[in-house]
């Protein structure tokens, strides 16, 4: 359908509550059915209200492309291959890959797994998207910056885009393509010493039919390829607005690591037996990867069956956390192995094929077509087995391999199938909307306010009879998957007799459950859910700001552990100093303490050299690191690893440790101890990078990041900041929600709701974000109204 939009007219609503007067924008939109009312609150959350389901998702998807239009450009050329087009051929493997790994099944039957109407409601979201871009095509102009310094135009998106699975997170392809190499150079026990993989001991042996010597080839390089994120070169931008050789030596400053292990989830929900104003709460601050914009983006939908106000992607319809008028949800994730690299044997005679139960069976071929930026079309065969898309083929040796993706069975879109739970009004109804998410794996919790709270896993959970999917196994047929768990028999428990339900990326199976061969062995490391649960387990009655202070809460458990170790240690000179620093100390690591700073670069330098006394030679650049959690173990109860006596050379490991990390500070701080506050630009902060900030020139790097401010915490306190010290990861989006008064939610989503740079919405929460303050997240309409300062009215265009 064609789509037009303009602007109609500019007028003024007196807003009922202050008489305060308010802009109101009208613009025409061809497609609508009914006129869509936008109020925009001074937080920058859209409210739509419309007349019908279909206006409400074309209005959010007008309203989301409106605040994200560049973020929706770049996200629609990795869901659709086409980032060669404008970044050349350095991006042709992502290209290759997202091709090789695009989902090829049926649309309709795909949409409407999300949601009875789920092909009416993509489409509708699509159709806003596109009416907001030919709005803006209008006046180029007006285009956001980022459009201009890389001399691109948005273009239409399609169904396709939206159910894209590009930036979810799909499985452990990458660790388990790790774990086999390691265990070809260490063997089966020693990688299993080295890993915390839990709660059962898993099979880690290699099929003798694998050649691991083959397994150091790049073979997921196609996987990787799709799955990283957009990294832009100074040639890609306009010269008036790149950088200089000067400009570019400054940037190594604030360079930051992501680290997997820290990124998770908090969620929990408590029953009013245990909150002192007698209502059930619902918390959730996911962690992911810190970023302008923010990876979540908040919208409250209004219409005949919908009222839903919280947050998810931009780039997809619903809201995947939050709240309707019965209850609140909210989700971490629930560690699901949905992805396993199978080996495959060429016939010597024709390498299309591979051989399966016995016998030869030929590939399936697909033929793409790929423009690169500056060259001709590239066209290639894309090459699947029977398991799934090919990564690999090494005809020299008569081998190929592939990754079996649960993902790419209908209904692996992230997140998508929150759409059914937005409409959920009970217990029953939002654990039947779970039987539908299938990808990620997550904590789903329920809050509701006739008082009840549950919680079930989902995740598409592929079960393994034979085999651990932590290495790679033969596709010759012996290793196959005996279909997928039922969802709903995923781990579950509903209004326990405790009160409260918390989850944090740990495992929280009961060691009863039935279905071990559907779960996985890789779990975050204990201490955030350690932490929340004892907080929510204290013998209190709890309040909002509780909920709050949990949220934020930077108590470090590993601190409380480690410190008491230093009491028989005897140092000297500065290192003496410190470890008097931490007498009496409340292991917080707060922005403003010295004793955290101290703490902190020891606990780093421990890492440090675990890794580089405990991993053998052979597996030094395969094993990336090794889990606090195990590093753990072995202080608590040294062992031969640590020499003849093992608690004198656990107390010299430490006593190393320390003095290092001392070291580490003072070259980093100065030598002038008071100053060794924790939070601050050279130590614990947050500076957000927009994604061209490395190749603009410093006027503009200014309009684009943001920071540096000062932060607290670290990748084990449930206030969870990453292991780094300029902040990669955590949670920008945080909300708390009171079921016995929607008004009194809270939440916080930096650094803003816009991607735009000119817009006021772009920063407008950073600051608030990074200080750990919370906003009203209003839910009734006069509430919303006295705190409105835009409407935008779009109105059908008449034929």
């Amino acid at each position: 359908m064609r789509q037009i939009f303009k602007l109609f007219v500019v007028a003024v609503f007196f807003s009922c509550n202050d008489s305060k007067t308010i802009p109101v924008n009208e613009f025409l939109a061809d497609g609508l059915e009914e006129p869509v009312e936008i109020v925009r609150d001074k937080w920058g959350i859209n409210h739509i209200y419309a007349k019908n389901q279909h206006d409400l998702f074309y209005a959010q998807g007008y309203a989301a492309a409106a605040d994200r239009l560049f973020q929706f450009e770049i996200w629609r050329r990795q869901a659709t291959g086409t980032v060669a087009e404008i970044l050349g051929e350095r991006e042709l493997n992502r290209d290759i890959g997202t091709r090789l790994f695009k989902f090829r099944g049926d649309m309709t039957t795909e949409m409407n797994h999300y949601h009875d109407d789920g092909v009416e409601i993509i489409t509708a979201y699509t159709d806003g998207v596109n009416a907001y871009i030919d709005a803006i095509l209008k006046t180029p102009e007006k285009l956001p910056i980022e459009f201009k310094l890389l001399d691109i135009q948005p273009q239409k998106w399609t169904p396709e885009i939206v159910i894209s699975r590009h930036q979810g997170l799909l499985g452990n392809i990458g660790q388990e393509l790790q774990i086999g190499r390691a265990v070809a150079k260490l063997g089966p026990e020693t990688v299993k010493d080295l890993y915390w993989l839990h709660p059962k001991e898993p099979n880690l042996a290699i099929d003798p039919s694998i050649n691991t010597d083959l397994l150091s080839d790049d073979i997921l390089a196609l996987y990787n390829a799709y799955r990283k994120p957009v990294k832009f070169k100074k040639d890609d931008i306009v010269p008036v607005y790149q950088n200089t050789k000067e400009e570019e030596t400054m940037l190594s400053l604030y360079e930051g690591k992501n680290d997997s292990l820290a990124i998770g989830s908090n969620n929990w929900v408590v029953k009013g037996s245990r909150m002192a104003d007698g209502n059930t709460y619902m918390a959730n601050d996911p962690h992911r990867t810190i970023a302008i914009p923010s990876l979540r983006y908040m919208n409250h939908l209004v219409a005949p069956g919908w009222n839903v106000i919280g947050g998810g992607e931009p780039e997809i319809p619903g809201i995947s956390i939050g709240h309707n008028e019965y209850g609140s949800w909210g989700l971490t994730v629930f560690r699901t192995d949905g992805e396993d690299l199978y080996v495959y044997e060429l016939n010597p005679n024709n390498p299309n094929q591979y051989k399966f139960k016995g016998g030869w069976v030929d590939m399936t071929q697909v033929s793409e077509t790929i423009k690169v930026k500056g060259q001709e079309d590239h066209t290639l065969q894309l090459s699947y087995t029977l398991h799934g898309p090919v990564t690999h083929i090494d005809t020299e040796n008569n081998v190929a391999y592939a990754v079996r993706c649960a993902w790419l069975e209908p209904g692996g879109s992230p997140y998508l199938a929150s759409l059914r739970m937005d409409q959920a009004k009970n217990w029953e109804e939002f654990r039947e909307a779970c039987n539908y998410s299938h990808i990620p794996g997550e904590n789903m919790i329920w809050a509701d306010k006739k008082g009840h709270i549950g919680w079930q896993a989902v995740g598409i959970a592929p079960i393994r009879r034979n085999f651990s999917g932590l290495v790679p196994v033969p596709g010759d047929g012996r290793y196959e998957w005996d279909g997928y768990l039922p969802i709903i028999e995923k781990p579950n428990d509903y209004d326990p007799a405790k009160g409260f339900i918390a989850t944090a990326n740990q495992n929280v199976t009961s060691e009863d459950y039935a279905h071990w061969d559907a779960v996985g062995f890789s779990w975050s490391d204990p201490y955030r859910g350690d932490r929340v649960n004892e907080v929510l387990g204290a013998d209190k009655k709890l309040t909002m700001e509780d909920m709050k202070a949990l949220q934020t809460d930077y108590l470090s458990i590993p601190a409380r552990i480690l410190v008491p170790m230093l009491e028989h240690l005897v140092f000297t000179g500065k290192a003496a100093e410190a470890k008097n620093r931490l007498t009496n100390w409340n292991h917080k690591l707060e922005a403003s303490s010295i004793p955290a700073a101290i703490y902190v670069a020891w606990e780093n330098q421990i890492k440090k050299m675990a890794n580089e006394q405990f991993i053998p030679t052979n597996g030094k650049g395969i094993v990336p690191g090794i889990q606090m959690a195990r590093i753990m173990e072995w202080l608590k109860a040294p062992d031969a690893r640590f020499g003849e006596n093992p608690i004198l050379g656990r107390n010299k490991f430490l006593n190393t440790a320390f003095s290092n990390g001392v070291n580490d500070i003072e070259k980093n701080l100065g030598s002038d101890m008071s100053l060794w506050q924790y939070g601050q630009k050279k130590n614990k902060h947050t500076y957000m990078r927009h994604a061209l900030s490395d190749v603009v020139n410093d006027t503009t790097r200014a309009k684009l990041d943001l920071g540096p401010l000062p932060r607290g915490g670290n990748a084990y306190t449930p206030g969870s900041t990453g292991g780094n010290l300029r902040q990669s990861s955590g949670a920008s989006f945080r909300m708390i929600v009171n079921t016995g008064d929607w008004d009194a939610a809270v939440g916080s989503n930096g650094p803003g709701q816009s991607g735009n740079p000119d817009s006021p919405f772009y920063s407008n929460l950073f600051e608030p974000w990074a200080k750990d303050e919370y906003f009203p997240v209003y839910y009734s309409r006069g509430k919303i109204d006295s705190v409105a300062i835009t409407i935008k009215k779009l109105i059908p265009l008449r034929k």
